[in-house]
């Protein structure tokens, strides 16, 4: 019999959720849906899809959504659904970049809940202005880095934590995929991502390499303090890099590397992290998410499995859906992002304090650190010189 030591509070009713983009076309958007539906804590009842009336009518109605709730400007639908008695209690944001910020302000200033996709937004210091603003509101504030969602990655976290590795050495981490190689800014049909306007001043690092810093820092617990970045463009020409190769330095001196980049051949969602410590060191691989290498110096490699027990930290099994050998995915992990969200969410609208520890969901302050890695980053690329991570503007 597999033990629990804190499972998260019965719901009473699933909450209800809105999206601001996401519409026909648009995979991410679906993505976050898919894990809203998989955690079976939030109705889908509202949504501004697209900004083209007709396209955002065409997905709201795909979507099942009552007419009535369909838009195609999001600061009417805040408006319209925090007069309803049955309004939405939380919006998921999957727009370009650049509009981020303004939408989470639109609704943070009705009592909305947010729910955000990464990079939180196109700079540090709008970043920073998002955070002040939250921090007025009140509300609950996610960004959906996901993969530290996965059941496996909350079992690295947590064996760091309770000192399996020892020491911390050494930490590396890459993110390569192959989508971007033939991707260009020539031409009127430039794809949004590569238009500064829209996506901000860096393509790669901000789209991936905020996942690979986050789920570095997320896992040892370090901080990331200083940077030097060289930036490339491996791909097909375009004014923004599609590759980029680090070296980092944690808190307490702690060495890393950290590689990135979109125009890797053969590659499909390549992303890898491996922590030494001074007893053993880990390595995860989103491809085969299931399993973690575990090697102790001295001893035969060990591979702990997704599952009850049989070497799984009490705490991280709360998360867990299937028993061993029926696998779980990216889907279950967003279906838990999804589900702690809801948790957090809920409790902040009943006042109830929820117990320290039970909930690891990246916040506005995650999306904060992530821009600030970029803005480093771009500047160390640009002076060939070391940057600090912590006071980078």
């Amino acid at each position: 019999m597999h033990k629990i030591i804190q499972d998260f509070p019965p719901a009473s009713r699933r909450l209800r959720l809105g999206f601001v983009g996401g519409g026909q076309g648009a995979l991410i958007g679906e993505v976050h849906a898919n894990g809203a539906r998989l955690s079976n804590r939030w109705d889908i009842v509202a949504g501004a899809l697209s900004s083209n009336p007709q396209r955002a009518k065409a997905s709201g109605q795909a979507w099942m959504l009552d007419d009535d709730r369909i838009y195609s400007d999001y600061r009417d639908m805040a408006q319209k659904e925090a007069a309803r008695a049955d309004g939405i209690e939380a919006v998921s944001i999957v727009t370009p970049n650049h509009l981020h910020a303004p939408i989470a302000k639109a609704f943070m200033d009705v009592g909305i809940d947010i729910i955000s996709d990464k990079p939180l937004t196109t700079t540090l210091k709008e970043a920073q202005s998002l955070a002040n603003a939250q921090a007025r509101a009140g509300v609950v504030f996610g960004v959906t880095y996901a993969y530290s969602a996965h059941v496996m990655v909350r079992q690295a976290q947590a064996m760091v934590r309770r000192g399996d590795l020892g020491d911390i050495r050494q930490i590396h981490v890459e993110y390569f995929q192959d989508w971007a190689m033939d991707l260009t800014d020539q031409g009127d049909d430039a794809p949004w991502r590569l238009d500064v306007a829209q996506n901000g001043p860096s393509f790669t690092v901000g789209d991936i390499g905020t996942h690979a810093e986050h789920l570095a820092r997320f896992v040892s617990g370090l901080n990331v303090e200083a940077v030097r970045a060289d930036f490339h463009v491996t791909g097909k020409p375009k004014a923004l890099e599609d590759t980029a190769f680090m070296q980092l330095r944690f808190e307490g001196g702690v060495p890393g590397t950290l590689m990135v980049s979109q125009t890797m051949a053969g590659s499909q969602c390549g992303l890898r992290l491996r922590i030494c410590g001074s007893k053993a060191s880990l390595e995860w691989l989103q491809e085969q998410p299931e399993v973690l290498h575990l090697r102790v110096i001295g001893a035969p490699e060990q591979i702990i499995s997704r599952g009850h027990d049989a070497g799984m930290i009490a705490d991280t099994q709360r998360l867990l859906r299937m028993p061993r050998g029926h696998p779980e995915a990216l889907t279950d992990a967003w279906a838990n992002l999804y589900l702690e969200l809801a948790v957090a969410i809920q409790a902040r609208r009943e006042g109830r304090e929820l117990p320290q520890d039970l909930l690891a969901y990246p916040t506005i302050a995650d999306g904060v650190e992530g821009m600030r890695f970029v803005e480093a980053a771009i500047a160390s690329n640009a002076t060939d010189a070391w940057v600090s991570c912590t006071q980078s503007t």
